[in-house]
């Protein structure tokens, strides 16, 4: 194979990412026309990797009469400190309760219920009512598995270890999206594939820092895709850090996973390594309870003045809760812990802040389009639903929400539409940049990526 050689594929519609946005938007994208040729394309394994799996707490959704959309909506503006888009942030909000519905009556999800049979809602920090739909502390896999299987039962295609390295441009001058270059992982081989509509949704992962929790496979590779054919972006200066990801030693690479929200929603404690409830000097109304980027400025506060362990870290105690409450409620995080070698129902564990979400990405309307013709993004691929700091639980359901909304939007558009043929010249230079990255395999940094267009 020479240099810039690859193979070509046409398809209708093209998802890049297998989490719950791609998920959602192939599944809704279907639903409106079973006639489009859908195809997936997944960096890893299918319904194996990316961070929707790495869910552990839930959904914000406003389901309870003594709740509303309102309430939800003026919790996530409040967290994300005014600077959510608010277009957005009421598509997020007032369209979730029928998304939620609809993954448990489509897709089959089992969601855990109180004893009257009502879907139960925990409590999550941040939040003015108790709203968090889960599967115990494994909501993501259940999500995940259930939506994954009927992408099977429905026979769309989908390409596995398939890595987007760029957005390919159309042939004329239209400036649109004409699908993208994938690079198969296992074999080295290139396929172009040309598309109606391309969506970005191959998540964010800051796991350019020291401690991160995302699904190491992320590299915010869509949106650097987006900036490199000229899309707009936003909110790129804010990153949300989650204030609890565990500490287990230097080398390792499952330091910074963590400890859900849930927890502290429970009424766990965070204690310095004086053994103080540092909280009170931060925000002593709410506590633990309060929002993601203050509870983690403040655990990092603690760290660097010199109150932390001895580790670099503050501790987590839920072992006032009681073992069994513990163990019933937050069985994967038990149980990981002890993989661990940790004691959550028994003892305080070490935690940091960690690397968590990319509140910023692609700019896109409350369609999913971004300012390019033909490309669409959703999940954290996209930017300005959350503002400067997203609330626990409304990360799944940004993805679920917004990728259903991609999908429909795309099948409309995608409908009857002709094809652009994608630039060659643009197809064998992605190649070639691809190829030189590479190097003689003894490169351990990348050479400089490509100038924007």
């Amino acid at each position: 194979m020479s240099n810039s050689a690859f193979q070509v594929r046409k398809c209708d519609v093209l998802i890049l990412g297998s989490g719950g946005a791609g998920l959602l938007a192939a599944l809704a994208a279907y639903e409106a026309d079973p006639a489009l040729d859908i195809l997936i394309a997944v960096k890893g394994l299918f319904g194996k990797s990316g961070c929707t799996r790495m869910v552990q707490g839930g959904y914000n959704v406003a389901l309870s009469d003594s709740d509303s959309v309102e309430n939800h909506f003026m919790d996530t503006v409040r967290a994300g400190a005014w600077l959510n888009d608010q277009d957005l942030a009421w598509e997020l909000v007032s369209r979730a309760p029928g998304c939620i519905r609809r993954l448990e009556t489509v897709c089959g999800a089992f969601f855990d219920r109180s004893p009257d049979g009502e879907i139960h809602q925990k409590a999550f920090a941040g939040q003015s009512f108790d709203r968090t739909v889960h599967k115990g502390d494994l909501t993501g896999i259940e999500l995940t598995n259930r939506a994954s299987e009927q992408i099977i039962r429905r026979g769309i295609p989908v390409l596995e270890e398939r890595r987007a390295i760029a957005l390919l441009p159309d042939s004329g001058a239209g400036g649109r999206v004409a699908g993208s270059m994938l690079l198969d992982i296992r074999s080295g081989e290139f396929t172009a594939v040309n598309a109606k509509c391309t969506l970005l949704a191959t998540g964010g992962g800051p796991t350019f820092y020291k401690y991160s929790a995302c699904a190491q496979e992320l590299a915010t590779d869509g949106m650097a895709m987006a900036w490199e054919a000229g899309a707009d972006l936003c909110d790129m200066e804010m990153v949300q850090f989650h204030p609890t990801g565990i500490l287990t030693g230097e080398g390792l690479q499952i330091t910074g996973t963590l400890l859900e929200e849930g927890l502290r929603g429970a009424g766990g404690h965070l204690l310095n390594g004086r053994g103080e409830r540092y909280m009170e000097r931060y925000d002593p109304e709410r506590m633990e309870r309060s929002t993601r980027d203050l509870v983690a400025r403040a655990g990092y506060t603690e760290i660097k003045e010199g109150r932390g362990t001895e580790n670099g870290g503050v501790f987590i105690d839920v072992s006032h809760l009681g073992a069994d409450f513990v163990r019933k409620n937050f069985r994967g995080m038990v149980d990981r812990c002890a993989d661990l070698g940790f004691d959550l129902a028994g003892a305080p564990v070490e935690v940091s802040p960690t690397a968590h979400y990319m509140m910023g990405g692609a700019k896109i309307d409350t369609g999913c389009r971004t300012s390019l013709p033909g490309l669409f993004a959703a999940g954290e691929d996209a930017g300005g639903t959350h503002g400067a700091n997203r609330l626990g639980g409304n990360g799944v359901a940004n993805s679920t929400v917004f990728g259903e909304v991609a999908g429909r939007e795309m099948a409309a558009e995608a409908g009857g539409a002709p094809f652009e043929s994608f630039d060659r010249g643009s197809a064998e230079a992605s190649v070639e940049e691809a190829l030189a990255a590479l190097g003689d395999g003894t490169l351990l940094i990348p050479s400089a990526p490509r100038s924007r267009s």
